[in-house]
C-alpha cells in the first residue's frame, strides 16, 4: 500500500456521465474517488482501465442514463446555460 494525500475538489460532470461513473462505482463495490484515480492512472500509463465484462457493463448503464456521448465528443461539449445541480 502506498500513503497518499487527497484533497476536496469541485469538479463539474455532463450529468448523464456522472450517473454511469456513480453506478459502476457501485457495481464494482468502489468510491467514486477510486474509480476516477483508477481511470487515470490508466490512462497516465496508455494502459486501458476496463476488462471486457467492466466495457459491458458501462454500455448497459450509458444505455439506463442515456448517455451518448463518445471519445469523439471531448473537447467538444458546450455547457447549456445555467448549469446544473449535483446528480
Amino acid at each position: 500500500m502506498t500513503t497518499i494525500e487527497r484533497v476536496q475538489t469541485g469538479v463539474r460532470l455532463e450529468r448523464r456521465m456522472l450517473k454511469v461513473l456513480k453506478g459502476l462505482a457501485e457495481y464494482l463495490d468502489l468510491s467514486l474517488g477510486d474509480l476516477l484515480e483508477g481511470i487515470v492512472l490508466h490512462s497516465f500509463e496508455g494502459k486501458p482501465p476496463f476488462s471486457d465484462e467492466t466495457l459491458r457493463q458501462i454500455a448497459a448503464l450509458k444505455a439506463v442514463y442515456g448517455l451518448d456521448l463518445s471519445a469523439a465528443d471531448a473537447h467538444r461539449l458546450v455547457e447549456a446555460s445555467g448549469g446544473g445541480d449535483a446528480a
